[in-house]
C-alpha cells in the first residue's frame, strides 16, 4: 500500500483575514501540506474561469481541472482540482438549484499505479433543501458506475452534524470523523468534509492549522491520509 494525501480547501478567493487578496499565501499553504490531490473551492478567475488555478498548477507542476460555477461581470469563481497524479478522465456535474447561486462538482478518475481512484470535489449550497437535493445527485456520481475506491470532498456548508444531507452521505460512505475548519482563526464548525469508500481507506483526518493557514483564508485546509 501507498499513502496518499488528500486536501479540501476553501480558499475564499485568496482573500485572507486581513482582507487582502494574496494567491501566493494559498500556494505557500499548499506547499506546507504537500498534498497529492487538492480540491479547492471559491477559486477566483477571469473570463476563462481558470487563471488562479492555472497559476497554482504551473507553480506546483500538478494536473488540474477547472469547475467554474459563478460567472460575474467583475470575475468568476468556482471549484478546482489539482493532482500530482495523472487525471485519466474528468467531467463537470451541475448541482444548481432553482433560484440559488450556481453550484457544481468535479468528478475525476485519478491513476494510482494500475488502479483508478474516483474523486468528486464540490461546494454545496446554503439552504437545507438545496443541499438535500445536491447530495442525492452527488451520490449518483458514485453509484451509477460503481467504483472500488472513491473519495468525496469539499465544502458542504452543513452546519448541523445530524443534518439530513450528512445522514444520507453516511449511508453510502459510512461515518467519518468531523473536524472543525471554520472560521480559520478559531474553528468550531465542520463545514469542510472528506469521505472515502471503502471507509478503511481513510487512516487520518486533520485540520492544517498553522499561522499562515489561519491568515490565508477564512477556512482551514482539511487534510486526509489514505492508504491505497
Amino acid at each position: 500500500m501507498a499513502a496518499l494525501t488528500i486536501v479540501s480547501y476553501n480558499v475564499h478567493r485568496a482573500i485572507g483575514r486581513d482582507r487582502h487578496c494574496r494567491p501566493e499565501r494559498i500556494l505557500a499553504v499548499l506547499r506546507e501540506i504537500d498534498g497529492d490531490v487538492v480540491a479547492l473551492q471559491e477559486v477566483e478567475a477571469g473570463d476563462s474561469g481558470a487563471e488562479m488555478l492555472c497559476w497554482l498548477a504551473a507553480q506546483t507542476g500538478f494536473h488540474f481541472v477547472a469547475g467554474t460555477t459563478l460567472i460575474r461581470h467583475d470575475g468568476h469563481y468556482g471549484n478546482g482540482l489539482l493532482s500530482r497524479l495523472p487525471i485519466v478522465h474528468s467531467t463537470l456535474a451541475d448541482l444548481s438549484w432553482r433560484g440559488r447561486e450556481p453550484r457544481g462538482a468535479i468528478a475525476a478518475d485519478i491513476a494510482i499505479g494500475g488502479e483508478e481512484l474516483r474523486v468528486v470535489a464540490t461546494h454545496l449550497g446554503l439552504r437545507p433543501a438545496e443541499r438535500r437535493d445536491q447530495v442525492t445527485r452527488l451520490i449518483k456520481l458514485f453509484t451509477d458506475v460503481p467504483r472500488e475506491k472513491a473519495v468525496l470532498l469539499g465544502d458542504l456548508n452543513e452546519w448541523f452534524l445530524w443534518g439530513r444531507p450528512l445522514r444520507r452521505l453516511h449511508r453510502y460512505f459510512k461515518h467519518t470523523p468531523h473536524v472543525a475548519t471554520f472560521p480559520s482563526m478559531a474553528p468550531f464548525l465542520a463545514l469542510d468534509r472528506i469521505w472515502t469508500h471503502p471507509r478503511t481507506l481513510l487512516t487520518n483526518l486533520r485540520a492544517h492549522s498553522t499561522p499562515l493557514a489561519r491568515m490565508a483564508s477564512d477556512h482551514l485546509p482539511l487534510v486526509a491520509t489514505l492508504e491505497v
